[in-house]
């Protein structure tokens, strides 16, 4: 991992899609820490396939229902190069960003189902036990578009609550995840 954070990382779970419609990490349930036990935690993708071409992979978050619908603001950018080289781009989707929206959000987008295709990124979340602060997050993703280009996706934001979140759900928008993993990580 080449990431920013200054600690060290320490393995709490790793979950493995086959053909998943979500993969979904709580507190307190199958050994997941999603606490105070970490400041910062930090989600690590891997081959991420999805079952239908041409999906998005999203996060969403709880804050104590049962639900996986915290308020959410955040922004998205990504920048993309076609296989064949006649595109390159840099762009802002406003699109898929959530002005205090509850949806889930959009971290990878148009990726495809082809077997050269899949995504691989993290997501670090900030503090999600405050019960004071509204929770930060922040993703970096590449993946391999459903028309034959790679893409960097950026995607940042907050949990608009002073609510502790105790649960993060990853799903596709249309299908399931095929295939990949995702690992769960403190940062100490």
């Amino acid at each position: 991992y080449n990431g920013f954070s200054k600690g060290t990382l320490v393995l709490i779970k790793t979950l493995t899609a086959s053909s998943s419609a979500t993969l979904s990490f709580v507190n307190g349930a199958s050994d997941v820490v999603l606490d105070s036990t970490y400041k910062e935690y930090i989600f690590i993708f891997n081959d991420i396939h999805p079952a239908t071409d041409n999906v998005k992979f999203q996060v969403n978050f709880r804050d104590g229902g049962s639900d996986y619908d915290a308020s959410k603001t955040t922004t998205h950018f990504r920048s993309l190069h076609y296989e064949d080289g006649t595109t390159a781009e840099i762009t802002y989707l406003t699109a898929t960003d959530l002005a205090n929206g509850t949806g889930s959000q959009s971290i990878a987008q148009n990726i495809g189902n082809d077997n050269d295709q899949s995504a691989g990124g993290y997501l670090h979340l900030f503090n999600p036990s405050s019960t004071t602060f509204v929770k930060h997050f922040l993703s970096r993703v590449n993946c391999n578009g459903n028309a034959n280009y790679s893409q960097e996706i950026f995607a940042a934001g907050y949990c608009n609550t002073t609510t502790a979140i105790d649960g993060v759900q990853f799903s596709m928008t249309s299908g399931n995840i095929d295939a990949g993993t995702i690992q769960l990580f403190g940062v100490s």
